[in-house]
């Protein structure tokens, strides 16, 4: 499967538009012709100069005022206003912005990678005998991670590495972005299943002992508790901890960053204990506090590469999926 074909090899661009308003109908068409375009031109520079004109598009981003800079702004001084200043959060902003646009430019780039070799020469495993302990259990292995970095590019350097596992996520708006994100998602071995079908497929395949991919670090209708998040009440989904508890598998947290090096370094921890005293209630929360910990101190050693335009704090409360 390529990007411009449907599971079906129907050329995306024959397939018909779902019946929207016209603007966003321009809008949608507009946005996978730009992510075409760029995943053609990303073959054609060496990596350096891509990533060097992606962090220039963040930039030329950040200059224009948008609900996204006001809201990156907003969440930055709600979690790092006691530890630093004004023009200190002002400076991460501009950084978010840089380093969403590096990032997506890296995830454009994969397309053509095919090959382990090709992947190595600009990402870096380290973990990876964690993966296969756990996976040597036979009960099934529970990755979990945040949007952090370039996040999509985990799921291709799993499958190169013999790790291909059930990706879960929600459905892109539009279509043909969305068989773009499905087939990029598959071309390793992995499986996207959408976010809230097929449960019990998943637990088929935890319980034959294989793995499932999880993103647990944003406010989405989905079952959730509250756990504090950089020091505030953070609706969280609890479907990892949920299924852990249920199945027996490992869980193994994940992250991968942009360093300063200018390679991917992902990062498989090693697996965690769960807390497990018979309530379920009880250890659905601290078992998922726990994650959420994890993945804030992996946030806070890279504050620039998380998604702050994210609504994080949304739902209040009371008002969590239950």
């Amino acid at each position: 499967m390529n990007a411009f074909s449907n599971p079906d090899m129907e050329p995306l661009y024959l397939r018909p538009m779902s019946k929207r308003p016209w603007r966003k109908r321009i809008k949608y068409s507009a946005i996978y012709g730009g992510v075409i375009f760029m995943i053609f031109c990303s073959r054609l520079m060496p990596r350096t100069w891509w990533l060097g004109f992606f962090g220039l598009l963040g930039r030329f981003a950040y200059m224009f005022p948008s609900q996204y800079k006001g809201m990156v702004r907003r969440h930055l001084e709600m979690a790092f206003g006691k530890e630093k200043s004004g023009d200190e959060i002002q400076k991460l902003t501009r950084e978010v912005y840089v380093m969403i646009g590096k990032n997506a430019g890296d995830i454009l780039r994969t397309w053509s990678i095919k090959t382990r070799q090709q992947l190595e020469k600009f990402v870096v495993l380290e973990g990876r005998e964690h993966a296969e302990r756990a996976l040597a259990r036979g009960k099934g292995v529970i990755y979990f991670t945040g949007h952090i970095g370039a996040f999509e590019l985990m799921i291709t350097t799993m499958g190169l590495h013999g790790l291909p596992f059930k990706v879960i996520g929600t459905a892109l708006k539009d279509e043909r972005l969305n068989d773009i994100l499905v087939a990029f998602r598959a071309a390793h071995g992995s499986e996207p299943i959408e976010r809230g079908k097929e449960t019990f497929k998943l637990i088929k395949t935890l319980k034959s002992g294989g793995s499932v991919g999880m993103l647990i670090d944003q406010d989405t209708k989905v079952k959730s508790r509250f756990v504090d998040f950089f020091g505030m009440p953070a609706s969280t989904p609890v479907g990892a901890a949920l299924m852990a508890m249920k199945t027996g598998a490992a869980v193994l947290p994940a992250i991968i960053y942009l360093g300063e090096d200018n390679l991917q370094h992902m990062t498989i921890m090693p697996e965690l204990e769960l807390t497990k005293t018979g309530d379920e209630e009880h250890d659905m929360v601290v078992n998922t506090q726990r994650f959420t910990t994890i993945l804030e101190e992996a946030i806070r050693r890279h504050p620039a590469q998380w998604v702050w335009m994210h609504e994080r704090w949304k739902t209040k409360p009371g008002e969590e999926e239950r």
